[in-house]
């Protein structure tokens, strides 16, 4: 299934598979030269790239992962008329191509900023990999809650759409936790794509703390998502195939 989605979304392209990998570089790459002019001065460290690079990579790797997932259901419709074939095939095909993927995106961009940029930065791989499972988890357990809600509800992924729109600003992609005032702070405390994003960016930073970054309620609502996506997958897959 890997293979006939890899075939079917990038066979038609030149350039195939590669575009998949050079479009979200370019995009991030050029999103951060724009942001690095007009926010020279990053809230900690030396390099503004950095900064913004730390942010924006799991962002935009959780929209990716998540949306694919979420889609499972309408991209292998046909397939799963076959017995032998089920929704979770899908979806652990879809999640696994392309979490593989924007895990080469975020190699190739942190790559280059380290190479290229003077970070003064050390990295510690074990916090940036605990960072990577909560992404991995997070987008997993909603994608596959929204891959129930799109079957089921038609206009919920124009909504999804909608409301995920200022997702880029309450993230903290641009700024610090620790620097939003209250109240707004503790509003933004629960939403989880903050806390993967601070957990990354402490991995680039060692001597930034973000005590304040919870992998446990990262895990426990992807856990929550994924339950409740499964269930209702079980129960309404044939529906949402037939209708």
């Amino acid at each position: 299934m890997m293979l006939r989605e890899m075939t079917t979304s990038y066979g038609r392209s030149p350039i195939g598979y590669l575009w998949e990998i050079l479009q979200p570089v370019a995009g991030i790459a050029l999103l951060t030269l724009v942001f690095s002019v007009m926010l020279a001065s990053p809230p900690i460290g030396k390099s503004f790239v950095l900064f913004y690079t730390t942010g924006i990579v799991p962002f935009m790797a959780y929209q990716a992962i998540n949306t694919k997932v979420a889609q499972s259901i309408s991209f292998s419709k046909q397939l799963l008329v076959y017995p032998s074939v089920t929704v979770f095939d899908a979806i652990a095909a879809r999640f696994t191509l392309n979490f593989l993927t924007q895990l080469l995106v975020g190699f190739l961009l942190f790559t280059g900023v380290l190479v290229f940029e003077e970070t003064r930065t050390s990295m510690h791989l074990p916090t940036i990999f605990l960072g990577v499972l909560m992404l991995g988890a997070f987008a997993l357990g909603l994608g596959t809650l929204n891959c129930f809600l799109f079957g089921i509800l038609p206009g919920w992924q124009r909504v999804w759409a909608v409301l995920n729109r200022p997702m880029f600003l309450v993230s903290g992609i641009l700024f610090l936790f620790e620097h939003i005032p209250e109240p707004y702070r503790s509003w933004m405390w629960w939403n989880p794509i903050t806390h993967i994003v601070g957990q990354v960016r402490r991995g680039f930073y060692p001597f930034y703390d973000a005590a304040w970054v919870s992998p446990a309620y990262v895990f426990i609502v992807s856990l929550v998502c994924m339950a409740v996506g499964v269930v209702f997958l079980i129960r309404y897959t044939l529906d949402i195939i037939n209708n």
